[in-house]
């Protein structure tokens, strides 16, 4: 069985070409599966695998306290599978055909107001190169709506400021171009021309646009401590992510109007729906503004 994952997994990376988190996700998720299969279920083979197995497997994740939209994940990454291995020839059935995913309430990604962002883009303090550095990382974040895993891959020569564009590596090694604003610009260039050669040094000469304190590419768990503490400083009280920027970026242009074909370009969403979520934030904070501010609401 761990044999017939490998071979899922490099059908994955090489024909689907999926990006790398997503790869690792379906890995993580079906070594469980088959963890289950073997060690409870007692099956050795995918072939001998019934819907009633699949169904035992759910209702042990279930029990294990896990979200909706983790199960789901799992029947997904489950489905995928013996998709694969039917297709493959491997087995003769496809157990998983009949399993239902469970409904998903869809919650309405948090955001920052036009106050906030403003709060935590002048957190940095910019009398030294971390602050530099946190400044430029915020205002391009802020400016493209890039995700953290897109900002922390960037490396030099993929920002462009004098044509005022960002070359974005997105998921599935898809890429696409970002305008950058003025501001954002700015502070960029700020940070290569006072704060990264600070963080060079003579054993990395690393070509990612954002360092660390050793010279290496910034890494994910960096930035999000660095954000907490920027967040922390700000005075704001909200639970930010690392998406917050992002969700913020998309819902302030659609609040001013922008085109929603655009925002979903610039977000680098496959489906058109994922961006429209967006639009339903907008209508909610125009319901908390009527209801705090009209006096007969």
């Amino acid at each position: 069985m761990e044999n017939q994952l490998k071979d899922f997994i490099e059908f994955l990376i090489v024909e689907k070409g999926l990006a790398k988190n997503t790869i690792m996700s379906y890995e993580r998720d079906l070594k469980s599966y088959i963890r289950f299969l073997q060690h409870v279920e007692r099956i050795s083979s995918f072939n001998l695998v019934q819907r009633v197995h699949i169904v035992q497997f759910l209702g042990f994740l279930k029990e294990q306290g896990k979200s909706s939209k983790t199960i789901a994940r799992h029947i997904a990454s489950v489905r995928a599978l013996h998709q694969f291995l039917l297709r493959d020839k491997a087995t003769d059935q496809d157990p998983s055909v009949l399993i239902e995913t469970p409904k998903l309430e869809r919650s309405l990604p948090k955001v920052l107001s036009l106050k906030e962002v403003e709060k935590l883009l002048d957190s940095p303090k910019e009398n030294n190169h971390f602050g530099i550095r946190d400044k430029a990382m915020l205002e391009l974040l802020y400016a493209t709506g890039i995700r953290v895993s897109e900002l922390i891959n960037l490396d030099i020569d993929h920002v462009h400021l004098t044509m005022g564009f960002v070359r974005c590596i997105g998921k599935g090694e898809k890429e696409r171009i970002i305008p950058i604003g003025k501001t954002a610009a700015e502070a960029i260039k700020r940070y290569l021309e006072y704060g990264r050669g600070h963080f060079v040094t003579p054993k990395n000469q690393d070509s990612a646009l954002f360092l660390n304190h050793q010279g290496k590419r910034l890494t994910r768990q960096g930035f999000w401590k660095i954000l907490k503490k920027l967040t922390k400083e700000a005075g704001i009280e909200k639970e930010l992510t690392p998406h917050t920027l992002r969700h913020s970026f998309a819902t302030h242009l659609l609040e001013n109007g922008a085109d929603l074909r655009a925002v979903q370009e610039m977000l680098g969403h496959a489906d058109i729906s994922t961006t429209q979520i967006y639009t339903n934030v907008s209508k909610t904070r125009l319901k908390d503004v009527y209801s705090k501010f009209f006096p007969r609401a």
